[in-house]
């Protein structure tokens, strides 16, 4: 058995490949539209991890999406847990749960994904702002 990729709904193509790509860091691998079934697939994945991908659907009849905590989380390793969160938040994205410990924080996506980021390693040192700083909403 091989994983493959996880998919979540997205409402806005625009404001999702600005979230997971320009963001969150991302690369689309692919690409596929289908006229018949009026949805739009996009398939990204972490630079250098392109087996494990994450796939957009976009279905292009409106529909309204809601519950995107009952999914669960999409998780990502990154090589600095506070690095990567500042720079997350330089770009307007909420810190939902801060890496207080070093080693763990959540975000959520335009469409209320929640997405773990977890310290490659073992965790870094807690320092201010993140030791001090309260969670924000749901993650």
């Amino acid at each position: 058995m091989k994983y493959l990729h996880t998919m979540v709904r997205v409402s806005d193509v625009d404001q999702s490949m600005d979230f997971y790509c320009n963001k969150l860091g991302l690369k689309e691998v692919r690409r596929m539209e289908s006229e018949k079934g009026r949805f739009t697939l996009i398939y990204l994945a972490a630079p250098g991890d392109e087996g494990a991908q994450v796939e957009l659907t976009y279905n292009w009849d409106p529909e309204t999406y809601s519950g995107g905590r009952n999914f669960g989380h999409l998780a990502y390793e990154v090589e600095n847990i506070y690095e990567t969160c500042q720079k997350l938040m330089d770009a307007g994205v909420t810190i939902n749960r801060p890496p207080r410990d070093g080693y763990m924080a959540f975000i959520r996506s335009p469409d209320e994904i929640s997405i773990e980021l977890l310290q490659k390693g073992k965790p870094l040192p807690p320092q201010e702002p993140w030791k001090s700083m309260e969670n924000t909403g749901e993650w």
